[in-house]
């Protein structure tokens, strides 16, 4: 009798102890992130920021975080024991999920922490612990850096500052110059350099971490072995004030015994050489090729040796006989030093000892201000292979893309293979690189010279990408030889920041989806380590994309990390009276004029003003804000001082609008009409930092500035008798309406003046890149999405639906598509219309007290014949996804709102009474609660969870 007993207590006790279990884990932190990254190596801040998301049973709503617990330990072992050893945060009563600011034992430089957090919920439940997460340091202090800056006696031959370099904008090629300066064909040739050095380890090895940084570009490996995937490395910046270097865990790489670490170092944007032949778009050098390491070996027994480059590395000319950023890359296969990257290698007379160098002048700086690395993404197979003449094939990939080639060739030792990338084919048949080039067409190819005879061989290039959708492969045979080399395989290897896709769209229109795609296209093709305005033509970080297809890019990709190294670009060139210049880094300067439009546009450069503000709607991020606060309020200052009666006259204006001449410069709008609208715009959002930053005073001189700045913005532009600003167009009307500059009685003319324009054109628009923006945001909030999706759903007239039709297959330069002296086929800077997407017709928008989505804004907009749409966007509170569908009278929506988030859900509907949630009135339901009607619009507040909509119209 008490064993029945017995049992059955212990059948009951589990059953007790099972349920509760499931109590505690329907909630668990995920998705842990240090300073944005996942397990990142290379953080060089001492008190990174901490963030997670929370995983839920489907079946949950209305989660809420009521405190947290973080860990952080100096050992995974004691991680697993519950050892906080570095931070132990105890019970925090907060909501907080993101941003957290470390603060614990000081951390150390080349170490790695393990970190881990537990939630409890709105009721007291306790969540299990997350699954470990990891981060390791980088460079915390200069003190730390136990190496030195190394190069070779004679690389700087390779990098003589031409004086053409300072005013070059026609590259008016300084040739006599490069002849007295260059390097004489009996010079070595350091267009490439590889250094090397090898190192002892004993047994015993706990953990080996690395750090370098090559300039311009390296790729480093340790045993032969090339270490990491990262492409184009570092990112590019401004030299003289931030170098950056990366960080590697190469514990896996080291032997005990023999060691070697080896690099190749190749040119970018660091140093841009002349070329009489090949495309160059113009001349600079930050120095001759260089490079810093170090590695940082740490045994079981506590014992730490450095290995630091220094004067007993070696150093020797690399394979790549040619490296130019713009024009190309060679590499002969036959000048591989054997072994060079290997232990124990025989010595070589072509092999020098290192020279101890300064660096460039910039702060060694890690991810603190680095973008998501540049990496090989995927690989595209040609659609089509054509045969033009023997020596003479054009491959087709069907993608205009950010590309390297990889090829398989086989011939005789001294042949090549010479490949020569662009966007669009000549009536012949052969590549025509009008649209990749400027003041003349020029070539830009990828080189490869065989080394051995007979026998397949395999190169990807290291050094240069190229945007193009052609590869034109021309044969040559070695020095005389009549046989041609093969080509086996070619294929593109599509290149980009490895910012992690985040957001995902798709409808029933399928203009739509391809006009979705050819905008993500140019997006993809110009996230570099700096947002690039083409890949093929310039590679520059013009800064009015950045703000202006802000939110378009971020619905996209996680470019957090990409933005916040922005601002430190921008900050890093930010001149002594406080001008933001047009390009950051500012590796070409147009003119010197600080008067002209091409140094001195506030709307390009207020990107130092939207940019952060941005990232903190979207992420919550108040450290851009802080950190460049002050050199922000200069940026304002200085076009204070440069307005005329609040009036600012320099600038772009609305760029590359539609007018009655080919596109170039801002033909319908004036200049100083949008200068002045983002000069209110800079106002009205530093007003708003303040705030956020709890700096009353300034806030409250902003706000009162951004008044006057009104007011004389209305007394210069708007024309009472006509109800219109300035000229009319479609820009002078939507800036006003979408910015809230225009008195509220003015709003009704200005609206109907922008329809019946756009309508009169039949359905077509005239904004640029400046405009556009602020046309579809003017139009959506004023209830006019469907004459949006009228403008887009045709393919007559220029914008996306025409490019498509004439065979774009990623966003070009131009509305018309049209080449011209200036017309790339792969330029994002109008992509304005995936924002709309997201935010009006899936309806994904963020509260302004809601930053980082912890307030989201569900508000779908059924326009058109759309009969469906849905999609998704990982916010760094959690997924929210919307799909709704609209046929015959009735409307579902269903939507995933994350944890420990709040949503204001906006549905379609007559009557509160006609909407249903989960088979049941949609008021009643649970996690729902009514909040008002809306014109058309039964508006609720949801919490986190699945919901499942339903509106009956009729």
């Amino acid at each position: 009798m008490d064993s029945i007993f017995s049992r059955r207590t212990l059948i009951f006790l589990l059953l007790v102890v099972s349920v509760v279990s499931e109590a505690q884990v329907s909630i668990v932190p995920v998705n842990l992130r240090c300073d944005s990254w996942s397990n990142p190596c290379g953080i060089d801040i001492s008190t990174p920021a901490l963030s997670w998301t929370i995983s839920m049973d489907v079946r949950s709503r209305a989660i809420h975080q009521k405190a947290y617990q973080v860990l952080v330990s100096s050992s995974q072992e004691k991680l697993l024991a519950n050892q906080g050893d570095m931070w132990n945060s105890g019970k925090i009563k907060s909501s907080q999920m993101s941003q957290l600011i470390y603060a614990g034992n000081s951390l150390k430089s080349g170490r790695q922490y393990w970190w881990k957090v537990k939630i409890w919920d709105a009721k007291g439940k306790e969540s299990h612990w997350s699954e470990p997460a990891t981060w390791t340091m980088g460079v915390l202090s200069a003190t730390d850096w136990h190496a030195r800056w190394i190069t070779a006696a004679g690389a700087e031959k390779n990098a003589h500052q031409y004086q053409s370099a300072k005013s070059d904008f026609n590259l008016r090629r300084d040739l006599p110059e490069f002849r007295a300066f260059g390097p004489k064909p009996t010079d070595p040739n350091f267009s490439s350099m590889l250094l090397r050095k090898e190192f002892s380890s004993t047994s015993g090895l706990k953990r080996a971490v690395v750090q370098v940084s090559g300039l311009g570009q390296y790729e480093l490996y340790v045993n032969g072995t090339k270490t990491g995937d990262y492409l184009l490395a570092p990112g590019w910046s401004y030299y003289p004030k931030t170098v950056l270097y990366d960080t590697y865990d190469v514990t896996n790489q080291i032997k005990t015994g023999a060691n070697a670490i080896g690099l190749i170092l190749g040119n970018s944007m660091y140093n841009i050489q002349p070329d009489s032949v090949r495309y160059v778009k113009f001349l600079g050098t930050f120095g001759p090729l260089k490079a810093i390491v170090q590695l940082q070996l740490e045994y079981g027994n506590g014992d730490v040796r450095v290995v630091g480059s220094d004067s007993t590395w070696q150093v020797s000319t690399g394979p790549v006989t040619y490296s130019n950023f713009y024009a190309g890359e060679d590499f002969d296969a036959r000048l591989v030093p054997m072994g060079w990257n290997m232990p124990n290698q025989k010595d070589d007379a072509r092999w020098t000892r290192a020279i101890e160098c300064a660096g460039p002048g910039g702060e060694l700086k890690g991810l603190s201000c680095a973008s998501a690395p540049v990496k090989a993404i995927e690989k595209l197979n040609p659609i089509q292979i054509t045969q033009l003449k023997p020596n003479l094939w054009v491959y087709d990939l069907g993608q205009n893309a950010s590309v390297m080639p990889e090829i398989r060739v086989k011939g005789t030792a001294g042949a090549s293979v010479r490949i020569i990338p662009a966007e669009l084919l000549n009536p012949t048949g052969t590549v025509d690189r009008t649209s990749a080039t400027q003041d003349g067409v020029r070539p830009a190819w990828w080189q490869y010279t065989i080394a051995t005879n007979n026998k397949t061989e395999h190169w990807i290039p290291q050094f240069f990408y190229q945007g193009a959708r052609y590869l034109q492969v021309e044969l040559f045979p070695a020095k005389a030889d009549s046989v041609l080399p093969t080509v086996e395989m070619l294929k593109g290897l599509v290149v980009h920041s490895s910012a992690e896709p985040i957001g995902t769209f798709s409808c029933s229109n399928e203009l739509f989806n391809k006009i979705y795609q050819l905008v993500r296209w140019a997006q993809r093709s110009n996230m570099m380590s700096i947002l690039t305005d083409c890949p093929q033509r310039e590679k520059q970080g013009w800064l009015e994309q950045y703000h202006l297809n802000g939110p378009s890019l971020r619905y996209n990709f996680d470019l957090s990390t990409n933005f916040r190294k922005a601002m430190n670009d921008m900050a890093d060139c930010q001149l002594s009276n406080g001008l933001i210049p047009d390009i950051a880094p500012e590796f070409f300067i147009v003119t010197p004029d600080i008067t002209s439009g091409f140094r001195n546009s506030p709307e390009w450069g207020s990107s130092f003003i939207i940019v952060p503000w941005q990232q903190y709607l979207f992420n919550g991020d108040v450290s851009l804000l802080s950190r460049y606060y002050e050199q922000m309020k200069r940026y304002v200052a200085f076009l204070d001082a440069s307005s005329k009666n609040n009036i600012i006259t320099s600038g772009l204006g609305d760029w590359y609008d539609i007018g009655p001449k080919p596109a170039w410069g801002s033909q319908l709008t004036p200049e100083s009409f949008t200068a002045t609208s983002i000069f209110f715009y800079d106002n009205q959002i530093m007003s708003q930092i303040a705030s956020v930053l709890g700096k009353k005073e300034d806030a409250k001189y902003y706000q009162e500035h951004t008044e006057t700045i009104r007011q004389a913005f209305n007394k210069e532009f708007f024309k009472s008798e006509k109800g219109i600003y300035a000229t009319g167009s479609n820009t002078t009307c939507a800036m006003p309406l979408f910015l809230k500059i225009a008195d509220p009685n003015n709003r009704k003319i200005l609206v109907d003046s922008l329809v019946s324009d756009i309508r009169r054109r039949g359905n077509a628009f005239t904004s640029g890149e400046v405009g556009y923006r602020f046309l579809l945001g003017a139009l959506a909030q004023e209830g006019y999405s469907d004459l949006i999706y009228a403008m887009n759903n045709q393919t007559e007239k220029p914008g996306y639906g025409y490019q498509i039709k004439k065979g774009a297959t990623s966003l070009t330069e131009k509305w018309d598509a049209s080449v011209g002296s200036f017309g790339s086929q792969n330029h994002f800077m109008s992509g304005q219309i995936n924002e709309w997407f997201f935010h009006d017709l899936l309806g994904i928008g963020v509260e302004a007290d809601g930053a980082g989505f912890r307030r989201s804004i569900i508000k779908p907009m059924p326009v058109g014949d759309l009969r469906w749409v849905k999609g998704s966007y990982q916010t760094i509170s959690g997924l929210i996804s919307v799909e709704w569908k609209h046929d015959n009278g009735t409307f579902e929506l269903r939507l995933s709102i994350p944890g420990n988030t709040s949503a204001t859900v906006y549905v379609p509907a007559k009557e509160a009474n006609n909407v249903f949630e989960s088979d049941k009135c949609a008021a009643k339901s649970n996690g729902i609660k009514f909040l008002r009607m809306e014109k058309d619009r039964a508006v609720y507040e949801v919490g986190s969870g699945n919901y499942h909509f339903v509106s009956i119209e009729k």
